[in-house]
């Protein structure tokens, strides 16, 4: 099994290619000129990966709680930003806030040096 550390920076890892990954799919899935889901896809993209660099290198909570709630926004963007009736711009999005949710809250869940029980 791997160290607490070790898990850390692999979810940051995954969350920087995931981030990175959202921030090019305007250009790759054709959708660049639909604007509001270009830039959401581009600024919330960026962060994630930032946000992400940043905790591999100077581990904190904080960090994995933006993570996670970027990735929230980026499963709901394209409902509150109404751009849901672009498939490849949707699909992007859930994908990867599914993805950065679920690792920057495994890393949470995981990251605690404290006991689950004092009992």
């Amino acid at each position: 099994m791997l160290k607490t550390f070790e898990n850390r920076s692999a979810f940051d890892v995954v969350n920087i290619a995931a981030g990175l990954g959202l921030a090019i799919t305007p250009w790759i899935l054709g959708y660049a000129a639909l604007t509001t889901a270009a830039w959401n896809a581009w600024l919330v993209g960026a962060a994630i990966a930032v946000v992400a660099c940043i905790a591999l290198f100077a581990f904190s909570e904080w960090q994995q709680w933006v993570n996670t709630a970027l990735g929230v926004w980026s499963v709901a963007a394209p409902w509150v930003l109404p751009f849901s009736t672009n498939s490849s711009a949707t699909i992007s999005h859930v994908v990867v806030g599914l993805i950065v949710a679920a690792a920057a809250g495994y890393s949470l869940w995981n990251g605690s040096d404290k006991p689950f029980s004092t009992a």
